[in-house]
């Protein structure tokens, strides 16, 4: 079996293409597995893995119980809230101790950027990142442009435009990074505030104006505006944002062309898609949901290195 050349998953950022390839190629055979009548395989038996999570997150984690559980892995869940890290007890203290019981991989989410990074030098178990602060969003970025590559036939040489809270979005960077890889080009698009000074360094296009967004893109990646991360008024109002970057379905069906509408979810139904439009031909963010446990039973096996 050929591997990942990381044995952890902390961001795209430390990965090659041929590590994205390698993931795709392995989640398309479990997302047949995950459409037969018996949705499990044995890949993963006698493996246990905590899910840790230091931030509130449904749909993440219940993605990744899922991916574990169809691949027959033990299962132990991890939050922060109730726990004695609210008594005081160190990042570090708290994962040895789970780790103590045996467990081989640990899947993270923490409200601190790099706090995956710091456990990789300290444990011996894989560490999978389910999001680290504003940093990166690692299999958002890989569901993502498999959801693409599945509907278009590819990615190189597609055009992808991000839209949205880019400045708080760890799932931005690290689309950018898989995309870039991937060959595809990419465009952000948002208020001026909401866009990160360093992004054009990255080799992406900025634009203010989301119908022209729409105009250049095959392909538009809306993000949900994150005012849970928000210390200051970075717009005026949510109906001013919506005004200036909320799509709507009328604007998609004035395109002289068919693109492709995505969202990591959870929408702001209203906010930066009306429903019309989430709901429209365009969009593929339910095969985004579904792409999500087909790509993380891919990640999953690969880091454990099962035959």
């Amino acid at each position: 079996m050929s591997k990942l050349s990381q044995r952890h998953l902390l961001g795209i950022k430390d990965i090659t293409r041929q590590d994205i390839e390698l993931i795709f190629e392995t989640a398309e055979n479990f997302k047949d597995v995950i459409n037969r009548p018996i949705k499990k395989v044995p890949s993963l038996r006698d493996v246990t893995i905590a899910n840790i999570f230091f931030e509130n997150s449904t749909r993440t984690r219940l993605s990744f119980e899922l991916a574990e559980k169809r691949l027959s892995a033990d299962v132990v869940n991890f939050s922060a809230s109730g726990s004695s890290v609210k008594k005081g007890e160190t990042l570090l203290d708290t994962v040895n101790n789970i780790l103590a019981m045996k467990v081989d991989m640990v899947v993270m989410r923490h409200a601190s950027a790099g706090a995956p990074h710091f456990l990789s030098k300290h444990i011996k178990a894989n560490i999978v990142n389910a999001g680290d602060g504003t940093h990166e969003h690692p299999t958002q970025a890989l569901l993502d442009t498999f959801s693409i590559r599945e509907k278009l036939g590819g990615v190189e040489g597609k055009k992808v435009a991000i839209i949205g809270d880019i400045l708080h979005s760890r799932v931005a960077l690290s689309n950018i990074f898989a995309l870039k890889k991937l060959g595809a080009e990419v465009m952000v698009c948002g208020p001026p505030t909401l866009i990160p000074k360093f992004i054009s360094s990255l080799g992406v296009k900025v634009e203010l104006e989301v119908q022209k967004a729409l105009d250049w893109c095959d392909v538009a990646n809306v993000l949900r505006i994150q005012l849970e991360r928000q210390q200051l008024k970075y717009f005026p109002s949510l109906r001013e944002y919506t005004l200036y970057y909320g799509i709507n379905k009328k604007m998609l069906d004035n395109l002289d062309k068919e693109i492709v509408l995505m969202h990591p979810g959870p929408i702001n139904r209203g906010v930066e898609l009306t429903s019309e439009a989430a709901d429209s031909h365009h969009s593929i963010i339910l095969d985004q949901v579904e792409n999500g446990v087909a790509v993380r039973m891919a990640v999953l096996y690969l880091l454990a290195g099962a035959a």
